[in-house]
């Protein structure tokens, strides 16, 4: 594919994809002869910049007026015809540099809108909605959910996940009162329930008690509820300059991805040196890598419950916007992250990450639901 160059100069070459980048690369693809053969169930599971390697970006850092813009490039993976491409866009060339298709186990990270689609499956159900039925429970007040099936010794052909539900009403703690003795084997690429078990009823508990927001203790309060107030009569301490964040003899890069969410690099430290401070590096990459939540009951229903947060979910899609004065207060500034969507949209996300200092020992803590319809519970 050869088509006109783009020239999208960037100021920093960690900087994470901008919408108009990340719209690019989705015509970029979709113009291609492999956008050519895309249909319906085609899924974008990944858009991320693809960073320079390290010796390069030191490069440029040493000399960045002998460098003055590094090329961009995006890796991105997609699901198309039953197969997992993976794919390097040249953005600045308007072009994809290579592709292939990954063979072998595993499969990429789920997206929202397959997920979302997945999940209205039971409702559509007779056997669900029958044993929703049995259990005395209002099928409006149910909620699903979406949980991996982990590998146990079985080689899959398909992408295959569980449904388990929940009963919601009066309380958005939906985890305290699940739907037991169901569960739901559904294959997402040809969107149907595959394998459907109801073993034994169990009663669902009572709404009542259940709410995890009574305490009503909410960020930015400390311990004992004593709320955190943070007096600069001279302003803040730190400056941000587009992705750079400067702080006391601290400089470093934040960015945002979709699977890793928050990235920290390029972490500095000034030091002195003689008359003049020289920066010594800290870090070059920092981020969350993975987070690994392993139930271990044995039972059935719960045994393949070992959620890998990153790698199957995705930090990024399951970020949320942060609230002044509840998440953040008075003295934060906020940053917007951005990633691609199941259909290689860009979606903003405002305010997903807050900078602000506060004094030492203060402690914190946070419970954000986002599985109730139209409905964001923070407490």
């Amino acid at each position: 594919l050869s088509l006109l160059c783009l020239s999208l100069g960037h100021p920093h070459p960690l900087d994470p994809l901008t919408p108009s980048e990340i719209s690019a690369i989705r015509s970029i693809i979709k113009s291609s002869p492999l956008g050519s053969s895309m249909n319906s169930s085609t899924g974008f599971h990944y858009v991320g910049l693809e960073e320079p390697d390290k010796a390069t970006f030191l490069s440029w850092k040493s000399r960045p007026a002998a460098h003055p813009i590094l090329p961009r490039q995006a890796f991105v993976i997609l699901r198309s015809g039953g197969q997992t491409h993976e794919l390097y866009i040249d953005i600045a060339n308007n072009c994809i540099a290579s592709q292939h298709v990954r063979l072998g186990n595993g499969y990429p990270l789920l997206n929202m809108e397959e997920q979302d689609a997945v999940l209205l499956l039971p409702f559509n159900y007779t056997p669900f909605v029958e044993s929703v039925k049995r259990r005395g429970v209002e099928l409006s007040d149910i909620i699903c959910s979406t949980f991996t099936i982990g590998w146990y010794g079985k080689k899959e052909g398909r992408r295959l996940i569980k449904l388990q539900c929940f009963v919601a009403g009066e309380t958005p703690n939906i985890y305290m009162r699940p739907l037991e003795g169901i569960t739901m084997l559904a294959d997402l690429e040809a969107m149907e329930i595959m394998e459907y078990k109801d073993r034994f009823i169990v009663q669902v508990p009572a709404a009542s008690g259940t709410d995890y927001r009574a305490s009503r203790q909410m960020p930015p309060y400390g311990p004992r509820g004593k709320q955190v107030v943070v007096a600069q009569p001279e302003g803040k301490g730190f400056i941000i300059n587009g992705n750079i964040v400067r702080w006391a003899n601290w400089a470093f890069h934040v960015g945002f991805d979709t699977r890793a969410g928050m990235v920290i690099s390029d972490a500095s430290v000034a030091v002195e040196n003689g008359e003049r401070n020289k920066y010594r590096s800290v870090l070059y990459k920092g981020y969350v890598s993975e987070v690994h939540v392993p139930y271990m009951d044995p039972s059935e229903e719960w045994y393949f419950k070992t959620f890998f947060d990153n790698g199957e979910y995705g930090f990024g899609p399951l970020s949320s916007s942060l609230v002044p004065m509840i998440d953040c207060p008075s003295n934060a500034e906020y940053m917007d992250g951005y990633y691609a969507n199941g259909d290689g949209y860009p979606v903003l996300i405002p305010k997903v990450f807050c900078i602000f200092e506060r004094y030492a020992g203060d402690i914190s803590w946070r419970h954000t639901e986002m599985m109730l319809p139209e409905k964001v519970v923070r407490s």
